[in-house]
């Protein structure tokens, strides 16, 4: 069962019934729906999800800054205003919800039972420059004339090349109704925000004399270049019961490029 709620500034969906015990954390230009089919697949395992919209996502509210600890604190503040002060769930965070995950735990433990970090480490992510095509040629669509969403992917195709990002960048775009019947089209993400801070997605925010001493997966796609053996010494040091695990044939995105796979190594963790 996939149902919308609206959380306050945050947008959320749950998959499955009852008590929720997990919570997933989408990466840049994503959403929570990213991971529904995930969160299906560990219903059947006696796990009921909530997929978040991060802030300047999705159906999230928008913000003035992009600040990885304002994120954490909101969604730790969503958890307790949902779940109440016993609140414990396990945490799934990907790329740059991966930080925001990392830092909830860091700053809030008692919230957070165990966690899932998948193909981000707690250090500056360089890759995340390589988006700034994608920034340019989603700005570069003329919302104003654009007549269909067919004719936003074949503009998009003159700058990115790649059938499946397309479609993730497009899930973005929403089909408005404006006065007088006209239609219309809207990002739903703020590109502008997002885009003009980069640098600052990239960034890790540096945490000192903490740590968090719960169980801790550490996802890394065998094709991507996001986590590297020197992050390794960090990631102890911030999660001392940390685990690598690599899934063979995933890139930066493992829940898309290998669902089954990564599947198969959250349900016994998270159980």
């Amino acid at each position: 069962m996939l149902e919308p709620e609206a959380m306050m500034a945050l947008f959320t969906q749950l998959v499955g019934t009852g008590r929720p015990d997990l919570v997933f954390l989408h990466g840049l230009f994503g959403r929570g729906k990213n991971w529904a089919g995930i969160a299906r697949a560990l219903a059947d395992h006696d796990h009921t999800s909530v997929l978040f919209d991060l802030p300047n996502h999705g159906r999230s509210g928008w913000t003035d800054t992009f600040d990885y600890g304002c994120m954490a604190d909101e969604v730790a503040d969503e958890l307790r205003l949902r779940l109440g002060s016993a609140a414990s769930v396990s945490l799934v965070g990907h790329s740059m919800g991966g930080k925001v995950a990392m830092l909830l735990a860091l700053r809030h433990p008692g919230l957070v039972k165990s966690l899932v970090v998948v193909d981000i480490a707690p250090d500056f992510s360089s890759k995340v420059v390589t988006n700034v095509p994608l920034v340019a040629a989603m700005r570069a669509l003329d919302l104003e004339s654009l007549s269909s969403r067919g004719e936003a992917e074949r503009l998009l195709a003159a700058a990115v090349d790649d059938s499946a990002v397309r479609q993730f960048l497009l899930q973005n775009l929403k089909h408005t109704k404006e006065p007088g019947g006209r239609n219309g089209w809207q990002w739903e993400l703020n590109l502008e925000l997002l885009g003009d801070h980069l640098d600052e997605v990239a960034e890790w925010p540096e945490v000192e004399g903490v740590s968090y001493d719960g169980p801790v997966l550490w996802v890394a796609g065998a094709d991507s270049p996001y986590i590297r053996p020197e992050h390794a010494p960090r990631m102890r040091q911030l999660f001392p019961r940390v685990r690598l695990v690599r899934i063979p044939g995933a890139g930066h995105w493992v829940h898309a490029d290998a669902p089954a796979a990564l599947t198969a190594e959250l349900a016994p963790f998270l159980n």
